[in-house]
Parts: C-alpha cells; sequence; structure tokens
C-alpha cells in the first residue's frame, strides 16, 4: 500500500496543490518490485543548490535531466557492458544514432575510415553521403579480402568499422584477423554485433575497441523497442555518449525498460533463433525453387568453418534466401507467406519474418551496388523465430508449392 511520506493531513491543502503535487512524496514501502520501475520523468528535483551541484559534477551520483540519462537507461547501460564484457555503455535513441556518435567522436575532418562494403543499407548511406559532406574520407572494401583492407590504411585512417555477420547475406568477418588488422595500424576497431548479438560473440574478447547493437533486434527482441547502445573503454564510451547528448540521440526511459526485459531472455531466444534457423536453412537448401541459401551454420556457405570456430553456440537466426525467377517470384512467395510468415522491414523478433531488402534496408544503394553485395531482385531476408522448426518448414513448404 502506498503512504504519504508527510505527516501533515492531506485536507489542508487546496485541489490544485494536491494535483500539482501528486506523486513527490509517496513511499512505496519495505517491499521492492521485483521488475525495475519506469522512471517516466524529464527532471529530477534536488534539495539545495549544493545537492544539484554535486550531481552535476558526478560528485554523487543523481540524475538531472532526461536527456542526459535516467534510472532506466543506468540499468540497461550496467546489463549491456556486462554482457560484452567492456568497461561502459551507453545508450542511444536507435542503432543508427549509436554507429553515428561513434563515428563523430572517433572521427573528424580529413580523418579516414575503412568500413566493410556489405554493411547494412542506412550504414551505407551514412558512410557514402553524410560523412564525405564533415570531410571524413571513406574507403568501402570487401572484408573478406583481408589483403584489399591491409591496402586501404593510409596515414590519416583513424577506425576501422565491421559487421560481425553482415545484413542480409551473413557474410563473417574474420574479426581476430581483421581486428589484428587495425592494431597493426594503430586504428581503432568498431563492430556491429547486432546480428550476433552478445549472447552469441564479443567482439571485444577478440580486441576490437568499440562494439554498437541495434536494441530494437535480438536484445529487445519482441517488436516493441527503438534504441541503440555504445560499448566499449569510457574514453570512447564518453566522447560517444556527448555527441548523443547535443544531439538529442539519448534513448527513452520505456524503451529502456522494454529493452531490459527483453535481454533478460536472450540466450534463451537465441539458442532457439540458432536450431530452428538450421534447421529451415536445410530445408530451404535442398528444395528446387530455391537457387541459394545464405546461413553460416549451412556446410555450403564460404565461411562455414570460421563460422563454427567463431561462433561454437550458433549463428542466429537470420538467412538470405534467393529464388528462381527474380522480383516476379519473391512477390509471389511473400503473399503466399501472408498469415503465417508476414512481410516486415526489420527483423530478430520471436515469431519469425521475411523482408526484401532491395526495397527496405539496401533501397539506398544504386542496382549495381546492390549487385556487388549479393542483393539481387529474387533475395529476401528471412528471419526465422522461435516458433516449433516443424510449422516452419509446413508454412515454408506450402508457400513455395504456389509458385510456378
Amino acid at each position: 500500500m502506498l503512504e504519504r511520506m508527510s505527516a501533515e493531513p492531506v485536507n489542508t491543502e487546496s485541489p490544485q496543490t494536491i494535483a500539482a503535487r501528486a506523486g513527490l512524496e509517496l513511499n512505496i514501502g519495505v517491499g521492492q518490485p521485483i521488475q525495475p520501475a519506469i522512471h517516466q520523468s524529464t527532471v529530477y528535483t534536488y534539495p539545495s543548490l549544493e545537492a544539484l551541484e554535486s550531481a552535476m559534477t558526478f560528485e554523487q551520483p543523481g540524475f538531472v535531466y532526461y536527456r542526459n540519462g535516467h534510472p532506466n537507461a543506468a540499468v540497461l547501460e550496467e546489463t549491456l557492458a556486462a554482457l560484452e564484457y567492456a568497461p561502459s555503455c551507453a545508450v542511444a535513441a536507435s542503432g543508427m544514432a549509436a554507429i553515428s556518435s561513434v563515428f563523430m567522436a572517433l572521427l573528424g575532418a580529413g580523418d579516414h575510415l575503412i568500413a566493410d562494403s556489405n554493411v547494412y543499407g542506412g550504414t551505407f548511406a551514412l558512410l557514402a553521403v553524410d560523412l564525405p559532406q564533415m570531410g571524413i574520407e571513406v574507403s568501402l572494401v570487401d572484408a573478406q579480402d583481408h589483403a584489399a583492407v591491409a591496402a586501404a590504411f593510409k596515414p590519416n585512417t583513424k577506425l576501422l568499422h565491421l559487421e560481425s555477420l553482415s545484413n542480409p547475406t551473413l557474410r563473417v568477418a574474420d574479426l581476430p584477423v581483421l581486428i589484428a588488422l587495425g592494431k597493426a595500424h594503430n586504428v581503432r576497431v568498431s563492430v556491429d554485433n547486432t546480428f550476433a548479438s552478445p549472447a552469441l560473440m564479443n567482439p571485444m574478447q577478440h580486441g576490437a575497441d568499440v562494439v554498437v547493437h541495434s536494441l530494437a533486434k535480438y536484445i529487445g527482441g519482441h517488436g516493441a523497442v527503438m534504441g541503440g547502445a555504445v560499448i566499449g573503454p569510457r574514453d570512447v564510451v564518453e566522447a560517444a555518449r556527448g555527441k548523443l547528448l547535443r544531439l538529442g540521440g539519448t534513448m527513452a526511459a520505456f524503451d529502456a525498460w522494454l529493452a531490459l526485459m527483453g535481454l533478460k531472455t536472450l540466450p534463451l531466444r537465441m539458442r532457439a533463433h540458432s536450431s530452428n534457423a538450421l534447421q529451415v536453412a536445410r530445408f530451404l537448401y535442398a528444395h528446387p525453387k530455391i537457387a541459394r541459401v545464405d546461413h553460416p551454420s549451412l556446410a555450403s556457405h564460404p565461411q562455414h568453418d570460421l563460422a563454427a570456430r567463431l561462433y561454437p553456440h550458433g549463428t542466429g537466426g537470420m538467412m538470405a534466401l534467393e529464388l528462381h525467377g527474380g522480383f516476379d517470384a519473391a512477390s509471389s512467395f511473400v503473399k503466399a507467406l501472408s498469415g503465417k510468415i508476414p512481410l516486415a522491414p526489420s527483423l530478430a523478433d520471436v515469431s519469425s519474418t521475411i523482408s526484401y531488402p532491395a526495397r527496405t534496408s539496401h533501397r539506398a544503394l544504386t542496382p549495381q551496388a546492390r549487385a556487388l553485395i549479393g542483393v539481387t531482385d529474387g533475395l529476401l531476408r528471412l528471419s526465422v523465430g522461435i516458433e516449433d522448426a516443424d510449422d516452419l518448414e509446413r508454412d515454408l513448404t506450402a508457400a513455395l508449392s504456389e509458385l510456378a
């Protein structure tokens, strides 16, 4: 039962005062909730200027203003840092806000960045359009070609950016080799670990300097969260946090609360995603109407041995599949799956979804650029959920049977 902390009788205050001050003097008692509360407050009050100053100068713990941080973000940051075996974390309003803050914190006009040419379409657009406008030179190189990556380093190179598993074609970055290349050139290495999640890969244990995530994907896990994270050493994280604060890219309390609820089951979900995806990938690979399946746990995948070494607990629920028949076949397949596996321009939910990268995540790329990374007109990205894998096979079989 909630009680007022004040000993004054409530009937001494006017209705306007009672309403305006609702919640300021409440005590939840000796019992504590099993889940953290949602601290949906834009500002925090202090009893004196001295107390406020102690919080502003970090002499005492305390929150001041919503954009600068709140209890829900703090708990989420501590948990994500622990999951990635890192000293520090700053959460952001989105995955792109997290990536942008890292680039802006570590790079300035005249600096050079090397990035995998197979990165997510939103990141590709940031690299190809926005960073050059800021005077930052960008080299896009296929991270599978280690010699090409090594040749791309310049005296002004400050950052190498990779994805642990690429979106959408599931290329496997040889993180130990690539990170060693960065270290050899005294260059920081950032890794987008969204597709793998901390349950399957910890890039910092391979020497990465900073890790980023879109929390809307596997960490949130339920299609309800918008957020991102920057994880790494305190100096890098605090530099990125400064960019997020000044540009307004920090995370809302409710999204932080939802992300924390989601990540509680992350390891359990990732085992189910990985197991289901392997069964579905094997089924699709053997189907005559499927031209290609990209999933690292398949023996046919070009980096299968590398994936088995780096991902002993599975490679997640993502895969790319290409249909014979191009766009028309893809369109028909999506329609045939409607009601079972819906078309959705995102991924990593507990239920399976399918997307069309050429018109969603990689829409900003030219047809030639998409072709270079294998995003064809017949390519679909399947995000395998935690349903029963046999049920998914039946749904896919029924949809494929409707194709000419």
